[in-house]
């Protein structure tokens, strides 16, 4: 037999191929080493970091200044709708639980409006005209305190009467009068605005009863028309937004109804004048978080300081701690929970800004409006976290929204 020799080079072999040599040729890569950077490189680079970061703040700032500036022309149509949202998130759940046993939501909306209406119309006939009555007795009440507390001072044994500090006393007592008249003056010219503005009144009235009515039908119509990228996304802040407003006003209600019944019988029992007024003024004031209890509550004492003397100040002053240590530390882990989830000094500046700018109103309305904002950013972050790879839940996973009569 032939031997046959396998021949090389033929499919399925590889013969392996020569190694480049020559001038310019090592076989390594010809890349070189990445050149340490010099002070130069980051000082630029922080630059250009804070440039486009200084740019995207004034953008937002200028947005922010844009819709302020907007919402001031339209402040006519934006208070009734604010208006209405806040009455809606109470009356939203008895209409619901209405509609869920075959009542008409025509029938629940207008039944459960028109209670709410006779309720407030019933309280304002009843206690209007003696707390308005008697707010001029108020101020001299707190203007008389105010007088006291700086006559006290000035003497014995602290001698702040004379030279430059009974200069800054005079001062700030002078200012605190004037800040107690300006209160008063602006609450009354306040309660006087929205009493007369009837308009705003209806309006806000009629937006309610739409609100109450169609809850259901709300978040759908605005998923449809912002469309299928969007209206997820759309309808979950609203719905969020929705379980914020709601829970803010029917937890702050509850606890300023509880605050100003004890404090107003508290002043009723030692015989502190004017408890009507101071207890309704505590109500209100519970709408203001932080800030309201204070204020309420040093005008108690200072009433109390005028009208009985320093003994009946110190035992209102015991109500007011044994009062605001109760709504801390009960009734407000127990109503609020985390409904709000700020920080008490986002809440002050909130406040401040509010009042700046729309008065009373704007203070009332500044922590529930921070509120929702807020809320809104976190889930703007959510989203971002999500999208980063983070474990957060998706979207349309918190409870649903205005139709479920549980939150409103």
């Amino acid at each position: 037999m032939r031997t046959v020799r396998a021949r090389t080079g033929t499919a399925g072999s590889a013969r392996p191929r020569p190694r480049r040599t020559g001038p310019g040729w090592s076989g390594t890569s010809t890349t070189e080493p990445a050149r340490p950077a010099t002070r130069g490189d980051m000082v630029g680079a922080g630059l250009r970091w804070t440039a486009q970061w200084s740019g995207r703040v004034l953008l937002v700032a200028l947005a922010l200044a844009l819709l302020g500036y907007v919402i001031g022309l339209l402040w006519v149509v934006v208070l009734p709708v604010f208006l209405a949202l806040a009455l809606a998130t109470v009356l939203r759940p008895p209409a619901a639980w209405l509609i869920a046993h075959r009542w008409p939501p025509v029938a629940a909306a207008l039944l459960v409006l028109l209670v709410a209406v006779a309720v407030l119309v019933g309280l304002a006939i009843v206690l209007g005209p003696p707390v308005i009555g008697q707010i001029g007795a108020m101020v001299a009440g707190v203007v008389g305190g105010l007088g006291q507390v700086r006559a006290w001072l000035a003497g014995p044994p602290l001698d702040l009467g004379s030279g430059q500090a009974g200069a800054i006393l005079d001062m700030l007592t002078q200012q605190l009068q004037q800040s107690a008249a300006t209160i008063a003056s602006t609450t009354l010219t306040a309660v006087g605005t929205i009493a007369s503005s009837i308009a705003t009144l209806l309006l806000a009235l009629v937006l309610a009863f739409l609100f109450v009515k169609d809850g259901s039908r709300v978040l759908p119509w605005v998923q449809h028309w912002a469309g299928t990228p969007a209206g997820p996304h759309l309808g979950e802040v609203l719905t969020r937004s929705w379980h914020t407003l709601g829970g803010f006003i029917r937890a702050q209600a509850l606890v300023g109804l509880i605050d100003g019944a004890l404090i107003g019988i508290g002043l009723a029992v030692i015989g502190v004048p004017l408890a009507l007024p101071i207890a309704v003024l505590t109500f209100f004031a519970a709408f203001v978080p932080y800030i309201g209890a204070v204020v309420a509550g040093a005008l108690a004492i200072l009433i109390a300081l005028f009208s009985q003397g320093f003994t009946s100040a110190l035992v209102v002053l015991a109500i007011v701690l044994v009062v605001q240590q109760l709504e801390g530390n009960v009734l407000a882990p127990l109503l609020q929970g985390r409904t709000l989830g700020l920080h008490p000094a986002v809440i002050l500046l909130a406040v401040v800004v509010g009042w700046s700018l729309y008065g009373v109103v704007g203070s009332l309305l500044a922590v529930p409006v921070t509120a929702v904002a807020a809320t809104v950013l976190n889930y703007l972050r959510e989203q971002a976290l999500l999208r980063g790879g983070a474990d957060r839940e998706p979207v349309g996973g918190s409870p649903s929204g205005p139709e479920d009569g549980r939150s409103g």
